[in-house]
């Protein structure tokens, strides 16, 4: 019965013309809030990053690697995890079952918490293992002591992505808009005055950002408990929150497996950088193509965000051409801003290298790569999205598998070749990273366009009910 319907609502529904018109206005406004909730977060990072490094030269140092240290080790993994939401709670909301909502985020919540008690451990011993490593003591010690004043917004940036999932997945972006632009905008004098009015240091600029952070919890916390439009979708915390931990963990794994491969690539382009002959130009110069390609995803995970949260409503209220539709508008929207973001660096390449550097060699140095930095900003937005089609869709581990392929059967093997035997040195690591991204996005848009929209629809509203028949019997 359930795929008759289905089949007759695919026939009534068509792509055309207006209802890709709509479908851009609704991704629009779910996007252009979440870039700038993307950026906030971001920034929130950055302050921290350049009042400690304002102290002296080791701060910025020890900072620095703490930071990359950090991201790689526990964002990137809390991130990648809190993934699964888009998944679960969209495909929830699309087919009304609007308490799994609140069992879901509670349940990411959970696991995620417990996900930090190791981090928190390998953050601890960060200083021994940065000197095992061959990291000078005295940096080591400064990255070490600011890692352990960042446990508190390790654990407020875990309950942060999850309650900002659930509010991205039923498309209520104004109070994350709000939050996330008032905790910056007390983020600033809060950081300065714990780094230098009560001299705390980089102890300092680590607490401000947990404080931050959990500032953001609070405020949304408080919205979600009051606000009539979370009335539906809440839930008491009950042995359901238990009972859904492993569906959750079955598309968190693979979420965070899709995000950090791709993550952990970039960085490891950047240690590889460290060890040529030139190592103090090399490295800066793809530290700025990887700050610039990290300044632009804050756009295209806007996009990407909204992209999945309308594909998981669709397919979730089994209305496939319309997730289809959405797709569509995704990619428009990614490809008309990574153009254009592209030929504006392409046309800015002679100057670009002096918004980071003064240095005639840096600048002459970005002139030479900024090219490959436009492709990789297109590059880089079409991955977005197509990541955000797999959220929306729960393909996660056909993600995972493809992020694999592509940068470390494909990317990395050509950037050592490129870099270390034909010697084109950072050029060739970032024609190789470049071309880990190509194919994922070729191998990532094959996926999509061989999906059969009506069979994912099916299979999505079967999983949902099916889970919901379990968990009252259960009960």
């Amino acid at each position: 019965m359930e795929e008759a319907l289905l089949v007759e609502r695919d026939e009534k529904w068509k792509v055309t013309w207006r209802a890709l018109a709509e479908e851009l206005k609704k991704v629009s406004y779910i996007a252009v809030p979440m870039v700038v909730v993307s950026v906030s977060h971001y920034l929130l990072q950055v302050v921290s990053v350049m009042m400690a490094g304002h102290l002296s030269e080791l701060s910025l140092s020890g900072v620095a690697i703490a930071n990359s240290f950090t991201a790689v080790t526990g964002f990137s993994l809390v991130f990648g995890m809190a993934g699964a939401l888009e998944t679960l709670c969209g495909q929830a909301y699309g087919a009304k079952q609007y308490r799994k909502l609140g069992t879901y985020t509670y349940c990411s919540v959970v696991a995620l918490t417990f996900v930090c008690l190791p981090v928190s451990l390998l953050w601890i011993f960060e200083e021994k293992l940065l000197v095992l490593l061959g990291q000078d003591p005295s940096v080591s010690k400064q990255a070490g002591r600011y890692s352990i004043f960042l446990l508190p917004a390790l654990f407020a940036y875990a309950v942060l992505k999850s309650l900002v999932r659930y509010l991205q997945t039923q498309g209520l972006t104004f109070a994350m808009l709000l939050s996330s632009c008032v905790a910056l905008s007390l983020h600033i004098p809060l950081c300065w005055s714990l780094v230098y009015k009560f001299e705390l240091g980089t102890a300092g600029a680590a607490l401000s950002l947990g404080l931050s952070y959990w500032l953001c919890v609070m405020m949304l916390g408080i919205y979600i408990k009051c606000s009539s439009v979370c009335e539906k979708t809440r839930s008491s915390f009950t042995i359901d929150v238990f009972l859904s931990i492993r569906e959750y963990m079955r598309f968190a794994v693979p979420s965070a497996i899709m995000a950090c491969l791709e993550w952990w690539s970039f960085e490891l382009v950047i240690l590889l950088s460290g060890t040529l002959p030139n190592s103090k130009l090399e490295s800066s110069v793809l530290s700025i193509c990887l700050t610039t390609t990290s300044l632009h995803y804050l756009i295209s995970y806007g996009i990407s965000a909204a992209t999945s949260t309308r594909i998981s409503n669709e397919l979730g209220a089994g209305n496939p051409k319309a997730a289809q539709a959405a797709v569509y508008a995704g990619v428009i929207l990614t490809v008309v801003e990574a153009v254009i973001v592209g030929v504006i660096l392409f046309c800015c390449r002679s100057v670009l290298g002096y918004a980071y550097s003064n240095e005639k060699e840096v600048v002459d140095y970005m002139k030479e790569i900024a090219p490959l930095l436009s492709l990789s900003v297109v590059m880089d937005g079409l991955l977005a999205v197509l990541s955000g089609i797999s959220r929306g869709s729960g393909w996660q581990h056909l993600g995972g598998y493809v992020n694999l392929a592509a940068y470390y059967l494909v990317g990395i093997p050509l950037a050592l070749v490129l870099c270390f035997v034909l010697h084109l040195r950072g050029i060739g690591l970032w024609i190789g990273i470049l071309t880990g991204s190509a194919v994922q996005v070729l191998l990532l848009a094959l996926i999509t366009s061989f999906t059969n929209w009506q069979k994912q629809a099916i299979e999505t509203r079967e999983r949902i009910f099916e889970q919901t028949r379990a968990d009252n019997g259960s009960s």
